[in-house]
Order: structure tokens, then C-alpha cells, then sequence
């Protein structure tokens, strides 16, 4: 195996013995696969690097001392060195097998590709992963990882994700621990098949994974109304999401007693179907799972209520729209009661949108888009600007699931549109027209 070099940086020692099209092969004798091996291997001070040349017809040997971490101005077709992994599963909740026909290809992609998880946090199955990347990833300590468990019975595992491997491979669990590598876990319920006795089986399990498991994430499935030829699935009711809360709060106190940590947290959405208070963000300790949606309104909550207890009371005038999902939209119009008390001439109006986009099954603000919000909005008074939150949007570009842009929906809006970050204080600044 060997990657290729598409460029030299001008800093770099390699600069003239490297040139690009040549591809390296290994590092101080390892072979070199994927960006996980050549950050490794090149963190030495002594270094011996093999190229072949772009004919591969003859091998390049180049000796470097550097200081041990220094890059060595190497760069490559892409941050990966590989192509991404596609899931091998069909899991009976998948998202995107329920995603409507004619958005964007990219979307469609299933990938459950480890190395996206130490990258950016992904969630992967251990389905799509060897023995040899395992004992690759104890090697170079590379901790913590995020596994898609779903339920500790191997049966009703391969039955969720169909397929074969899904329960042999949780035995690299017991591989991770044993190696030292901290483990973030995820259960995504699905009403009558995982959750009930089945949710409580996969608890008493895991809790054999403690200190090395550092948190378990309980979600709700998610279900958009494409479901045309896939497993039949119900969305939660109050009434089930109420009973997940008491087992997963039996737990959390048999944990906290027992660990001295919760362990185990309930995502938001539970909370907010059950038509229970959410904790306070203490609650939720050092918040290990916040990217899936677990204590984010307990932080934005507090987080709010902190910057505004800063702010004077104030006389000044305006007038603005908050876009949210169903779900959230009744948390925001509590935080902006509060700020009203103190900023009475500034007028928000809390607008719950409807997922027209993915079905009215689909409550969050996050899989909100483009053409929702103009639907919603289109033809109304919206004042000075119409706030979002920034989830709607891609990672790492301003656009909508569906393609559209914030500058396209303004346009059509006629109405400035800001996205906010998922942040007390950003909010806070959105709402005072303070934000730089």
C-alpha cells in the first residue's frame, strides 16, 4: 500500500529530495495506509522514509532527523490519504434510507468509517472494521472512540443492522477496554425492539465497560415520513418516552451510587416528548454527549440565563423572528420571557416550524431546512432579521439540506437571515444586536 504525493510544502526538509507524484510507501519500515499511519509514524526524530517514483518502477529511500513532532511538509489527495468506507449495514432506523429522492448525492452516502470518528467524532458500528485496525487503533492509543452499539444482545443486533457481523464484533469491545481505549456509546431505541428489557440488558453489559466506557447516549429513532418498503417503525409517544426516562433514571442513580457518575443520559428529545423538565446542567456532568443531543438545552439554557443576568435593563426598540423546530420552540419562548423582562422594547416572536421537508414526525431545529422556513415565512412580517439556528446548516459550508442558502432565503424573504451558534451568549448577542 502507498499514497500519493500531490505537493511539497516550501518549509519542508523533504522540499528537494520529494516531488509530487511520487508515493510513499512506508515510515521507519511500516507501511503506510491512511493519514492515521503517517501521523504516527512520522512523529520520530529519526526518520526513514521509502518512495516510489510515479513510474513505481524504483524505490527512493530518504533518511531525515527532525525535532520529534514536526510535520515534514508532506500533502496529499485528501486529509483521509484513502477513499471514505461505506456502511456494509441496513439498519432497520436508518436516516438515510428515508431520505426523500433529489437532494444532493453526497447526502445518500452511508459511511461508518472508524477513522472519521477519531477525525470529527463520527459514529461508527464496528461492523466495517478489522482485527487489524483494532489492534491498530490500541497501538497508537488513539481513545476515545464512538461506537454505535444499540443493544448488547448479538441477536437483536444483527436483526437491527442486517447484517452477519454485527454481533461477533462486539467482542472488540472487551479488546478496546483491555487496550485502554476510552469508548463514548450510543443506543438509538426503537419503540418495542430495543427499548423496555432489552434497553435494560444492554445497561447491565456495558456497565462492565466502566472507567474505559466513559458515557452512554440514549436516543429516540428518528422517522421522516419515506419510509415506503422499510421496517415498520412507530415514533415515540409521551407515554413510551416516559417510560424510557424511568429505566434510563433507574440506572443513572444505580451508576452515580456504584461509579460516582451517571454513566447513562437520555437525549433531549425524550424529555421534550414526555412533556418532562429537563435537568439542570450539572446534571449532566462534564457534558460527554452533547453532540448528540443530550443536555445541549440545559447549556444553552444556563448559558442564557448567565450572560443576561449581566446585561442593564433596556429601553432600546426592535423588532425580530426565532425560527425552531417544534420541539425546541417552547424552550425558547421561556428563555425569551425572561429576556422581555429586561429588553421590553425589543419584540421576538418564537415561531415553530413545521418539517414539511422530512414529515411533522421530524420536531428538531437541526433537520429544519431551506424550503421549510420559506413556507413558514414567506409573505410575513418578520422585522428587522429572522434568527436560525446554525444547525440547520452544514458543518463546514452555509447550506441547507435541501440546497438552499441563508442568502437565497433571504432573498426571497426579503429579511436578513443570521445563523446563530448553539450558544447562550450568541443568542443573547443576536437578540441585543451585539454579535461582531
Amino acid at each position: 500500500m502507498s499514497v500519493k504525493v500531490i505537493g511539497v510544502e516550501k518549509h519542508s526538509p523533504l522540499k528537494r529530495k520529494v516531488k509530487a507524484g511520487m508515493q510513499l510507501v512506508s515510515v521507519n519500515g511500516n507501511e503506510i495506509h491512511d493519514f492515521l499511519d503517517y501521523n504516527f509514524y512520522i512523529a520520530e526524530e529519526n526518520l526513514e522514509l521509502v518512495f516510489e517514483t510515479e513510474n513505481k518502477r524504483k524505490r527512493k529511500t530518504v533518511r531525515l532527523r527532525k525535532n520529534q513532532y514536526d510535520d515534514i511538509g508532506l500533502t496529499f489527495e485528501n486529509y483521509m490519504m484513502d477513499k471514505e468506507r461505506s456502511c456494509a449495514n441496513r439498519c432497520i432506523f436508518c436516516f438515510i434510507d428515508q431520505l426523500p429522492e433529489g437532494m444532493r448525492k453526497s447526502l445518500y452516502f452511508k459511511d461508518d468509517d472508524a477513522r472519521l470518528s477519531f477525525l470529527f467524532g463520527n459514529y461508527m458500528t464496528l461492523t466495517n472494521i478489522s482485527e487489524r485496525e483494532i489492534e491498530r487503533i490500541i497501538k497508537m492509543h488513539i481513545s476515545p472512540v464512538n461506537v454505535s452499539v444499540h443493544t448488547m444482545n448479538p441477536e437483536l443486533r444483527v436483526k437491527m443492522m442486517g447484517n452477519a457481523r454485527a454481533g461477533k464484533v462486539l467482542a472488540y469491545l472487551d479488546k478496546l477496554k483491555e487496550g485502554g481505549i476510552q469508548i463514548n456509546a450510543q443506543l438509538v431505541l426503537c419503540p418495542g425492539i430495543n427499548d423496555g428489557e432489552e434497553l435494560a440488558f444492554s445497561l447491565e453489559r456495558l456497565q462492565a465497560y466502566y472507567p474505559q466506557l466513559q458515557s452512554v447516549a440514549v436516543v429516540p429513532v428518528g422517522l421522516t415520513d419515506y419510509r415506503e418498503g422499510l421496517y415498520e417503525l412507530e415514533p415515540y409517544t409521551p407515554e413510551s418516552a416516559a417510560a424510557v426516562l424511568d429505566m434510563v433514571e433507574r440506572y443513572e442513580q444505580h451508576f452515580l451510587e456504584q461509579f460516582g457518575t451517571r454513566l447513562v443520559f437520555a437525549a433531549d428529545e425524550f424529555y421534550l416528548k414526555a412533556g418532562r423538565e429537563i435537568p439542570p446542567s450539572d446534571f449532566y456532568e462534564d457534558f460527554p454527549q452533547l453532540e448528540n443531543g443530550v443536555g445541549m438545552w440545559a447549556l444553552l439554557r444556563e448559558e442564557f440565563i448567565e450572560a443576561l443576568a449581566a446585561v442593564e435593563p433596556r429601553e432600546t426598540a426592535g423588532s425580530l423572528t426565532l425560527a425552531a423546530g417544534v420541539a425546541a420552540a417552547p424552550l425558547f419562548d421561556y428563555l425569551i420571557d425572561l429576556f422581555h423582562k429586561k429588553c421590553y422594547n425589543i419584540f421576538v416572536n418564537v415561531v415553530a416550524v413545521e418539517n414539511r421537508f422530512f414529515g411533522s414526525k421530524i420536531t428538531v431545529s437541526g433537520l429544519l431546512t431551506g424550503s421549510d422556513l420559506l413556507a413558514e415565512f414567506e409573505g410575513r412580517e418578520l422585522g428587522e432579521k429572522l434568527l436560525i439556528p446554525k444547525a440547520m446548516l452544514k458543518n463546514d459550508e452555509a447550506v441547507f439540506l435541501d440546497d438552499m442558502t441563508p442568502a437565497q432565503l433571504s432573498e426571497r424573504l426579503q429579511v436578513e437571515v443570521v445563523p446563530v451558534e448553539c450558544s447562550g451568549e450568541a443568542l443573547l448577542k443576536e437578540l441585543l444586536g451585539e454579535s461582531e
